[in-house]
């Protein structure tokens, strides 16, 4: 089992920046999405990036959240910006097989953390 973990979460106003981060071992098999989910609601697929660095944003989330990588560090950073209330959610960070495009379709990831929360309130 793989085992992801997520940090970086935390209460924010509107307006404000969070960086989230995913550790993961042998980051480099991977294709990483980040998923949120807000209470009532259904998972939604957030960003994700795969082992050649191509992304893909949700439409909510471009222009405000990047994602990127650090293999060296077997981490990936979500960086959200502008946050606003609808952000409020516990996100996840996830893993599937690197180089089949995933992207944000919950499909074919493997393997999830356990999640972080981020508040998003005045």
């Amino acid at each position: 089992q793989v085992q992801l973990v997520e940090s970086g979460g935390g209460s924010v106003q509107p307006g404000g920046s969070l960086r989230l981060s995913c550790a993961i071992p042998s980051i480099r098999k991977y294709c990483i999405g980040w998923f949120r989910q807000a209470p009532g609601n259904d998972f939604e697929g957030v960003a994700a990036i795969d082992a050649d660095g191509s992304t893909a944003y949700a439409e909510s989330a471009k222009g405000r959240f990047t994602i990127s990588r650090e293999n060296a560090k077997n981490t990936v950073y979500l960086e959200l910006n502008s946050l606003k209330d609808e952000d409020t959610a516990m996100y996840f960070c996830a893993a599937g097989p690197a180089w089949y495009g995933l992207g944000i379709r919950m499909l074919g990831y493997k393997h999830w953390g356990q999640g972080t929360q981020v508040t998003v309130s005045s």
